[in-house]
């Protein structure tokens, strides 16, 4: 497995993988960068250079979505939930008890939820595009600061293009 680190505006995220796939991306926990598994190389080769890449892109405002390939480690449920995540546009938000009716199990927030926390690719998967029922922003994985950074950046990358295409 191979991994490497990427400063961002939400601080230094690890990436892992291999040539073939993005396994985990992890936030900074209490301002110190995750640190990776045992065995796994620092490089920056296969599609954890094009992850770095991409995510690059994200956080210049230039990239709304991701085309990398992944290899998320969960259950069926968990799978069938970051799915239905990457579904959700950018710049836009959905309650947890919206993704559980799309995920076909209305009374399910909670699980879909514990599903939305156990995200091992935060931001690729947007799981930050998952706010509470009553409009408030929730729980992020990642610090509620991190989710709200992401939120906003989001939102200001959408008006600056939906401007430019007004032009």
């Amino acid at each position: 497995m191979n991994y490497a680190y990427l400063e961002t505006p939400v601080g230094t995220l690890l990436i892992a993988g291999d040539d073939d796939a993005v396994e985990g991306i992890s936030f900074p926990r209490n301002g110190k960068a995750a640190k990776p598994e045992a065995g796994c190389q620092e490089s920056q080769r296969g599609a954890v250079a094009e992850a770095i890449r991409q995510l690059r892109e994200y956080f210049a405002g230039k990239r709304t979505g991701f085309d990398l390939p992944l290899a998320p480690k969960g259950t069926e449920f968990q799978r069938s939930v970051w799915r239905r995540l990457q579904e959700i546009p950018y710049g836009e938000t959905i309650s947890y008890g919206e993704l559980a009716r799309r995920v076909g199990n209305p009374k399910a927030a909670r699980a879909v939820g514990s599903a939305n926390g156990a995200n091992p690719l935060p931001i690729v998967i947007p799981c930050h595009r998952v706010i509470a029922g009553d409009g408030s922003i929730g729980g992020f994985g990642g610090g509620l600061s991190t989710k709200e950074t992401l939120l906003a950046l989001e939102q200001r990358a959408s008006v600056g293009n939906r401007a430019v295409a007004g032009r």
